[in-house]
């Protein structure tokens, strides 16, 4: 068997950035998901966002989340949450992956954890894709 050397992508000069991108970020996800305020939730999305839903639909029409995201605060369907940045990596300048939990307070409520790509352009980092899936137990 060959040992194949594999590279390690994270970038340790634009960790910093990218760590502080997720932050405020996350910031403002919980800033939205607390008042269900869509467009405060969403306002730093890509205007061609890929979006894989915990559902397993994959959008790429912006506007069609959109359209979800103030259907859903208007219901108020997400149960009152926490989210928690669980890890941060900077493959290049200007790009931060995270993984990012959204734990809901009541043991009742569905959680999930997310898979988000934030881009930089001219100063400002916009979500260029994500993936959500529930936080389930294994099953026995």
């Amino acid at each position: 068997m060959t040992t194949k050397v594999r590279p390690r992508l994270n970038d340790p000069v634009a960790q910093d950035a990218a760590k502080e991108a997720v932050e405020r970020f996350t910031a403002q996800l919980q800033r939205g998901l607390d008042t269900y305020d869509a467009e405060l939730y969403d306002r730093d999305f890509a205007a061609d966002l890929l979006w894989g839903s915990p559902y397993g639909k994959t959008l790429d029409d912006v506007e069609e989340l959109l359209d979800k995201h103030h259907a859903l605060m208007a219901a108020e369907a997400a149960p009152p949450s926490r989210f928690e940045i669980v890890r941060v990596t900077a493959p290049a300048p200007g790009v931060a992956i995270a993984h990012i939990r959204r734990r809901a307070l009541d043991e009742t409520g569905f959680s999930e954890m997310a898979l988000y790509t934030l881009v930089e352009r001219d100063g400002r980092w916009w979500l260029a894709a994500a993936q959500n899936t529930p936080i389930v137990e294994p099953h026995d």
